[in-house]
């Protein structure tokens, strides 16, 4: 990608180099104000994007749940802890979402529930909720392995419940994946 300065017209000795399509859309405003303006956002945008670099690609997911010995465990498929994957967190193993009239929050890959499994509750998984973040989702997969070694297995998740469960496509969560 070609990178072209700008000038920031009144900020003499301030000037920034950004990327090509940037530059133009800073450089296509006619009023100074408006392109000053213009150049300000694009920064603004070009510093949030590698904020969502944190999803992980399918197959990525896959090829790490496989290594982490979740195909088959306790009689699930690899293609249902995919599935609870996607639907659990998007593939992105540093989501928080917090479900206040639940009382809980979600952490990570699976959207492990702080109450019950790391040390903002319980701590069953005796794992801090924030190595739950961690994308190489070594903690994950050991606190998975627990929850579904419970009475409900993957039941535990509504989301596997509602999504996972009677799919009956669920070898697609795997398709054109090598490892």
């Amino acid at each position: 990608m070609e990178e072209k300065p700008v000038s920031l017209g009144s900020w003499q000795d301030f000037s920034v180099t950004l990327p090509a399509p940037l530059a133009i859309t800073a450089l296509s405003c006619q009023e100074p104000k408006k392109m000053k303006a213009s150049v300000v956002l694009s920064l603004i945008g070009y510093l949030v994007v590698p904020s969502g670099a944190a999803v992980m690609a399918r197959c990525r997911v896959a090829k790490k749940l496989y290594e982490g010995g979740l195909d088959n465990f306790e009689g699930y498929s690899l293609e249902n802890w995919v599935c609870l994957a996607y639907f659990e967190s998007k593939f992105n193993p540093m989501a928080i979402y917090e479900n206040l009239p639940g009382g809980y929050t979600g952490y990570g890959l699976f959207q492990i529930r702080s109450h019950d499994w790391c040390d903002r509750g319980k701590n069953r998984c005796h794992v801090s909720c924030s190595a739950l973040l961690n994308p190489n989702l070594k903690k994950t997969i050991e606190c998975a392995k627990r929850i579904v070694k419970g009475k409900e297995g993957m039941g535990a998740w509504p989301s596997w419940s509602l999504n996972c469960r009677l799919a009956d496509n669920l070898e697609r969560w795997l398709d054109g994946c090598r490892f």
